[in-house]
């Protein structure tokens, strides 16, 4: 299965009390902001490189409803996305997500 694919499978989100105060406390980032980082495009999909946990985890990259670019590294628990960190995007990331919306743009651009 792809990321798109999986991205489509998904129903919703399970949230972890411990998590979700972690990244208000460092980061000022809502659990509504992270939903929002899902369902604007474009979203821009990693797989995250294995570290000490046994599960697979992903980076999502994307904007909130508000135009906040955030970085969101989520695990999938079933058919739920299970946030483990959210944070605001680095420069570096930000540039990627700008070339990301770049090559979104002219994708539509050429369908229509």
């Amino acid at each position: 299965m792809n990321l798109a694919e999986l991205i489509d499978a998904l129903q919703g989100f399970e949230w972890d009390a411990g998590n979700s105060e972690k990244n208000w406390k460092r980061h000022r980032v809502t659990q509504a902001e992270c939903e929002q980082v899902f369902a604007n495009l474009p979203l821009v999909l990693s797989v995250a490189i294995k570290g000490v946990s046994t599960e697979v985890r992903y980076f999502a990259f994307g904007r909130t409803d508000v135009s906040r670019d955030l970085a969101v590294v989520f695990a999938v628990s079933g058919r739920n996305v299970r946030v483990i960190s959210a944070r605001p995007m680095s420069r570096r990331e930000r540039k990627e997500y700008g070339h990301a919306q770049s090559a979104s743009k002219a994708a539509e651009e050429a369908d229509s």
